[in-house]
């Protein structure tokens, strides 16, 4: 899609202020309503996860529950929310290649979920996808080692048919992975000081205060979109930033908006990682696109900027709200580091010739009625075909490489975006629509985005571990509607 494209569907779908019988406020309330200025509270960033204790010679576990909790978004309302070991959102977990991790995770909700590790290389029984629920009152134990290379990755809820009202209610996190060449990069390292997490979200109220998530049919086909942006779960924090780079791990935690991130005055970024990792060198824009489930991290130069100068980030979402998400305030502190690197990380491409086969996967979306169909709407699926836990798609060997043709195929009065994500493998992007990747896609992936009638091609290696894990469309309400299918990895004969 062309920039200016973007910008239409954003002017076109800014006026979301009702839905139906659903009151929702009107922006103006919250950003320039009495006792809630813009820019007065400091953004709040996630904890790390300590280790818990741990009798005998094991490493001790992660300890984290999911439970219901109360947030106040603005004076005067309160919201009931969904948090790990909080009121909204979880703690950030962070960790180092190769290293051994045991966690212990209780399910305190009145319903099943699951704690799916978002672009984590893992053995499929601690994938945390729809085969690994945690019961109302009971507590699962995963371990795993840590086998890929540093990436900010995230963790949510997966559970069939509930993965987008949990999400939206605040179930996720970060989940960052460290390495050696991580740790010698000259960029900002410091968590919480000059490595800040940004976790975007957008979300509607009822004029109660109460999350507005209501799947109706235009909801379940356009997603679940709000007029209010949360980072990390508040609405238009600042942030004071030295003189010099800040790194932020941007995430679109959203659960089907498309966000379009740019600064203001002209500012540009450098990208400098995307989903799986560091990128082999830095990609500077002036305006970075994001579909939900994605993440990149990027470097901002404040070292021109002069003590008490004001940078706003501005977020995009397409079809709907423009918004001004948050502001950096420069302090007279000088950064620790000054200068963006050229060179990151030698990437670990991998070469079409090592594909051993090609599969075909049509993200379709069909308007009309009919059996199948939402009444007046559409029927989501992968290649004609709904979700079914009974069934497993697709068969792929130990130790193969693949390529996957992705394509959207919408009908003509059904023109939707959608996007793919791939449990346990990283993958390559090879084209898109036959022209080579975007620097910014050049590295390793595990969601990638399509807009109506596109075609990608990805490679991946289906490695170490054996078992049944999804692939699906990250919008969340396509996912809860059956745009998901299985596909299990198995030894060679």
């Amino acid at each position: 899609m062309q920039r200016r494209d973007f910008i239409k569907s954003v002017v076109a779908g800014a006026t979301l202020v009702s839905m139906g019988r659903y009151n929702v406020f009107s922006p103006a309330t919250v950003y320039a309503g009495e006792g809630n200025k813009p820019y007065q509270s400091r953004l709040p960033v996630p904890p790390i996860l300590e280790q818990g204790t741990s009798a005998g010679s094991k490493k001790s576990p992660y300890v984290f529950t999911a439970d219901y909790g109360e947030q106040s978004f603005w004076p005067g309302t309160s919201t009931e929310t969904l948090g790990y070991n909080g009121n909204y959102l979880g703690p950030t977990i962070r960790v180092t290649d190769k290293e051994k991790v045991r966690f212990k995770i209780h399910n305190k909700l009145k319903e099943v979920t699951t704690v799916h590790w978002h672009g984590l290389h893992v053995p499929a029984k601690w994938d945390g996808g729809p085969h690994q629920t945690i019961q109302p009152g009971e507590t699962w134990y995963p371990e795993f080692q840590i086998k890929q290379q540093a990436a900010t990755l995230w963790y949510h809820p997966h559970a069939m048919g509930l993965t987008g009202e949990h999400v939206y209610r605040g179930l996720a996190g970060l989940f960052i992975i460290e390495d050696e060449i991580s740790s010698n990069l000259p960029i900002p390292k410091d968590y919480g000081l000059d490595d800040i997490p940004l976790v975007l979200q957008d979300r509607r109220f009822f004029d109660t205060g109460e999350f507005a998530y209501v799947r109706s049919m235009h909801d379940v086909m356009h997603g679940v979109r709000g007029n209010y942006l949360l980072v990390n779960g508040m609405i238009q924090p600042f942030l004071e930033v030295s003189r010099g780079l800040t790194r932020f791990r941007v995430l679109n935690g959203s659960n089907s908006s498309i966000y379009r991130l740019r600064l203001s005055g002209e500012k540009v970024m450098a990208a400098i990682a995307s989903d799986g990792g560091f990128l082999e060198k830095p990609v500077v824009r002036k305006e970075i696109i994001l579909s939900a489930g994605e993440r990149v991290e990027i470097l901002i130069d404040f070292s021109q900027d002069l003590a008490g100068d004001k940078v706003r980030l501005n977020v995009d979402q397409y079809g709907g709200s423009s918004f001004e998400a948050m502001e950096f305030i420069v302090t007279k502190k000088s950064g620790k580091y000054l200068k963006i690197p050229s060179f990151l990380r030698a990437m670990d491409r991998v070469d079409e010739t090592e594909a051993e086969n090609t599969r075909l996967f049509s993200m379709e979306t069909m308007s009309g009625r009919g059996r199948g169909m939402m009444m007046g709407g559409g029927r989501l699926t992968i290649n004609g075909k709904k979700m079914d836990m009974n069934r497993i798609d697709e068969i792929i060997p130990l130790g193969s490489t693949e390529i996957w043709e992705l394509v959207n195929t919408s009908s003509s009065m059904m023109q939707l975006p959608h996007s793919m994500h791939l449990h346990d493998v990283q993958f390559n992007i090879l084209d898109r629509n036959g022209q080579p990747p975007d620097p910014l896609e050049s590295g390793r992936k595990d969601t990638v985005f399509l807009w109506p009638n596109d075609k990608v091609r990805i490679i991946a290696r289906f490695l170490d571990y054996t078992g049944i894990y999804m692939y699906h469309c990250h919008m969340l309400e396509h996912e809860d509607d059956g745009m998901m299918g299985q596909f299990e990895v198995v030894d060679r004969l």
